[in-house]
């Protein structure tokens, strides 16, 4: 089989492992996790980073990125409750979900947690009240969802004059206006996305500086890419072109620096072993077969929804291919993964059959539903 990430010797070790385990599963390489943390943290040396759990929560990623020194971006009391039982102190983690329970920002409060992104009135107002005194970042919007492969800025943010409200608001209600944040959305390919987005801060700033107020923060959210189908640049060449963004527009008087990786860590790090279940032909002289696997949609590749992430494939077959439409074991019929972007598979492909999705991962076992037709979440297995 081809081994399009790791080195042969870590590829085989994994193969061995995943051939003992059912069907389907995703097996995690802590060893290539850290070797992505320490290439971030060389291309990226201005910055911190707080890892986005929601990524890939399992315990033991999240242990060696506490072991190595990460800090935490969180979305939920349980991910923090899970950071917590871990030992990572609450003033490394960051709660970044702009929709929250005042209860629940109380309850963060109470664990010691100090630093907060909002996007509304309505919850800075909560913050004041269930937060006193935190360091508060509000989201702004961004173009970069018009080239990201996964879109997220129309639910989150705000536009820059709301910005500016909501940081003086803060500041009135005793709350410190610490900064900006931003997502370029998920998968960026475009490093430009950056440029425009930092560029909104600077203006952010300014506005803020002759009102008194000094932001100290700029959080630059996620972004970074793993490698799927696509060509994307390496971090080193994203590190260096943001730098010179941050340059421009702030020259010495930089901020601290906050970047939230999630899937440019874990991604790669992932292989998802999946099971030819049945294929089959919708007539007799229909032009492609029908591939349907023991993963899909709902299993943990809700990612192909709109056949946004392509994933790369590897089969236990060689010989001539063909292409064919893959899809999930659901009874379903959104439990399409790719049907207008063609794999090509072998023709010798048979039931039973197992196939490899390489860079899974992130935001797959996260993703995975719970009792969907009764399958069981996604099986996670973590390699030293």
């Amino acid at each position: 089989m081809e081994n399009p990430t790791f080195s042969p010797e870590r590829w085989n070790t994994l193969m061995a492992f995943s051939e003992q385990q059912p069907t389907p599963h995703l097996v995690v390489d802590l060893q290539l996790i850290e070797q992505r943390y320490q290439e971030l943290r060389g291309a990226f040396p201005m910055a911190m980073p707080y890892y986005a759990v929601k990524a890939n929560p399992h315990p033991e990623v999240l242990k060696r990125l506490h072991r190595l020194g990460s800090c935490f971006d969180i979305a939920s009391i349980y991910e923090l409750d899970k950071l917590l039982g871990l030992g990572v102190e609450p003033a490394r983690i960051s709660y970044g979900n702009t929709i929250k329970k005042p209860r629940d920002v109380a309850y963060a409060y109470g664990k010691g947690i100090r630093l907060f992104s909002s996007d509304s009135e309505a919850d800075i107002r909560t913050l004041a009240e269930k937060a006193p005194g935190s360091e508060v970042c509000v989201r702004i919007l961004t173009e970069g969802d018009q080239t990201a492969d996964w879109p997220l800025s129309r639910k989150f943010g705000c536009h820059v004059d709301m910005a500016v409200e909501l940081l003086c608001l803060a500041d009135e209600l005793g709350l410190k206006a610490a900064g900006i944040c931003f997502h370029v959305g998920s998968q960026q390919r475009n490093i430009g996305a950056w440029d425009d987005a930092i560029a909104k801060v600077r203006v952010v700033c300014d506005r803020l500086a002759s009102q008194g107020i000094t932001l100290s923060i700029i959080n630059m959210g996620g972004g970074l890419p793993g490698t799927y189908t696509g060509k994307v640049h390496d971090v080193q060449t994203y590190g260096e072109s943001i730098q010179r963004f941050l340059n421009e527009d702030f020259g010495d008087e930089l901020p601290r620096i906050i970047i939230e990786p999630g899937r440019s860590l874990v991604a790669d790090a992932g292989i998802l072993a999946s099971e030819v279940v049945l294929i089959s032909r919708k007539s007799r002289d229909a032009l492609e077969r029908w591939v349907f696997l023991d993963i899909g949609v709902f299993g943990g590749l809700i990612e192909s929804l709109g056949e946004a992430i392509k994933y790369q494939l590897v089969s236990t077959r060689d010989g001539e291919t063909e292409d064919v439409i893959l899809a999930g074991p659901t009874c379903d019929s959104m439990d399409i993964l790719y049907e207008r972007h063609k794999y090509a598979l072998p023709k010798s492909l048979e039931r039973g059959d197992r196939l490899y999705w390489i860079s899974t991962g992130a935001y797959t076992s996260s993703y995975s539903s719970v009792e969907f037709n009764g399958f069981p979440p996604l099986k996670t297995y973590v390699l030293e």
